[in-house]
């Protein structure tokens, strides 16, 4: 009988042991990283139309691209917000997004002009260069009056009103940073991967990604007004290349999040300038670190995971982890902190400052070092 009683014991700890080894890989597709794919416009809206082209349909063939390859990836899983020729009002693009707690929002468009400009462009969320860029925000988002109820869906905004645009930016602020690293990784391949002509990285007030609450893009994958490049991107050839340009930049993005490299962090004050002195310069009321790392990693922060680095703080914003070293109002000693990051590795560590839990331009807080 104890025997009998002793295999059910052994039975019941197998059954248990290997009900967990089963549920680990759906646990492992639970965590996958989550790209939401977004061909603008659709449906009744074609986008803009230069030299005959359809950007609805460029976008829309680029997209399915960029997915099939990322869906390779068995640590990625990609969404549509669109995968045939249908309209889908812009807020409901951002909702697709935010359901599914993407890690990435991507929208993938073919800008146009009344000239013969041409180039990529990558744009993320921002105020800068208001009066420059306000009419490509305008072009983007007018689109909602297309929609209906687009008065209780978008809560008053207006695509003619700067006030509108300017407030959205507001929103998406900690996740600006992380927005910047992708794009750059995506105007670079277009230069050095796909040899295309590159306008750089933008920051403006789009609507379409106004709402997501992660990383979101606009890419802007040429002009369809140039003859030359609009026939470039009307062609298998120009839209596998173009494709394959955002994927594997996205690719990289992921890895570096996932390999907590701190080799590429991007931070306004990466420029800032050394100050040579030996003598102290402490700031009251403010406390600068050094930004190190930034990571979908939670790893503890403790010297031996950070090469030996001192000092070592995390901060969660949204589903990334910012990684610090020191923490001081001593400007003087947080350059010496930076020096010691980048002789360890982390080459484009950068300063940080704060004041009264708020973080602030470390060129203001140098201001007042003479107060």
């Amino acid at each position: 009988m104890q025997t009998k009683h002793n295999y059910i014991i052994v039975f019941l700890v197998f059954t248990f042991i290997t009900s967990l080894t089963s549920l680990e890989p759906l646990h492992a597709q639970d965590d996958r990283f989550v790209v939401v794919l977004d061909a603008g416009h659709g449906g009744g809206d074609s986008g803009n139309i230069g030299n005959g082209y359809r950007e609805k349909n460029i976008a829309l063939k680029v997209t399915l691209q960029v997915g099939n390859a990322l869906e390779k990836n068995p640590n990625i899983k990609v969404i549509y917000t669109r995968k045939t020729d249908v309209f889908i009002p812009l807020h409901k693009r951002a909702t697709i997004a935010n359901k599914a707690d993407a890690d990435l929002f991507v929208s993938i468009h073919c800008n146009a002009h009344g000239s013969q400009a041409s180039g990529t462009e990558t744009w993320v969320l921002g105020e800068r260069n208001m009066a420059r860029n306000f009419e490509v925000a305008k072009r983007e988002n007018e689109v909602i009056f297309l929609e209906d109820n687009y008065e209780e869906n978008y809560a008053g905004f207006d695509p003619s009103s700067p006030e509108s645009t300017i407030a959205i930016g507001i929103e998406q602020e900690v996740y600006v940073e992380q927005s910047i690293i992708l794009a750059r990784k995506i105007e670079d391949n277009f230069i050095k991967k796909a040899k295309r002509k590159s306008r750089g990285l933008k920051q403006e007030s789009l609507l379409v990604i106004r709402n997501t609450y992660m990383p979101s893009i606009l890419v802007e994958l040429g002009f369809l007004t140039n003859k030359k490049e609009g026939a470039y991107l009307n062609t298998k050839k120009g839209q596998s290349k173009m494709a394959s340009a955002i994927k594997e930049a996205i690719i990289d993005y992921k890895k570096e999040l996932d390999q907590n490299i701190g080799s590429y962090i991007l931070g306004v004050d990466n420029d800032t300038k050394s100050i040579e002195v030996e003598e102290p310069i402490v700031i009251k009321g403010v406390t600068f670190k050094v930004q190190i790392a930034a990571s979908s990693k939670a790893l503890a922060p403790k010297a031996y995971n950070f090469k030996g680095l001192s000092g070592i703080s995390r901060a969660k914003i949204g589903k990334i982890y910012k990684y610090f070293s020191g923490n001081t109002s001593d400007y003087t000693k947080v350059k010496k902190l930076q020096n010691e990051a980048k002789s360890k590795g982390y080459k484009d560590a950068f300063i940080v400052a704060y004041k009264n839990g708020n973080k602030i331009d470390v060129s203001d807080a140098l201001k007042s070092a003479s107060n």
